[in-house]
């Protein structure tokens, strides 16, 4: 019976499940017809920003038409108003990619293009933290080139005094005081976030401008 006609509707009929089997069966075909749909546009849909407001679908599909078999060309509008971005599918690989070639910072109507491959939303995100992760690894392998000119000249630091008595002042040799550095407290913990260094910069150039005022 399942797939008759019954008093002109087409019926279902299957096996009656528990709520819990059914949305197990549900999530499996959704994420099949997602995993089918990635498949399908993986390697040629572009992703194109930056048009001008004047771009619609059929300006875009004719200044991508040169590169290849566009299967769907599409501006992001809100309402009527562009959002300055669209999407244009090819049907082969080697034709998206030729098209990104070409047509990346190509000037269409007044603007300059940006033409990547689409991503989806979860492989951007993974890529953007990745490339915020290499970023905060190389700033705390640099060094601090203020802090390494502090310590290899001498130089008053000025020690702020509580009350009206005058800020009395240090003056510290790197040549006379390298024998006698003394071990900080914090040898041989980990290393501080990047945050104390700008706070060591911070108070050297607090000292330096508070010196300067006497």
């Amino acid at each position: 019976m399942n797939g008759k006609e019954l008093n002109g509707r087409i019926i279902y009929v299957g096996r009656a499940q528990k709520r819990l089997e059914r949305q197990g069966e549900l999530k499996r075909k959704f994420d099949q017809i997602k995993q089918d749909r990635i498949q399908r546009y993986q390697g040629v849909n572009l992703y194109v920003k930056n048009l001008d407001d004047t771009i619609d679908d059929e300006r875009l599909r004719k200044e991508f038409a040169p590169y290849g078999t566009i299967t769907s060309a599409k501006v992001m509008t809100d309402g009527s108003q562009s959002k300055g971005f669209g999407f244009v599918c090819f049907s082969s690989p080697e034709e998206a990619t030729k098209a990104v070639t070409e047509m990346n910072g190509r000037i269409i109507a007044t603007k300059p293009l940006y033409v990547a491959l689409a991503q989806r939303r979860e492989e951007r995100k993974a890529i953007l933290t990745n490339k915020y992760m290499q970023r905060i690894a190389s700033m705390r392998s640099m060094p601090s080139p203020l802090i390494d000119s502090y310590q290899q000249a001498g130089y008053y630091m000025t020690v702020p005094q509580v009350g009206n008595q005058p800020p009395s002042r240090s003056y510290y040799n790197h040549g006379a005081m390298n024998n006698m550095r003394p071990v900080p407290r914090w040898a041989g913990q980990p290393p501080k976030p990047h945050g104390v260094t700008i706070v060591l910069k911070m108070c050297i150039i607090y000292n330096y401008k508070l010196k300067r005022s006497f």
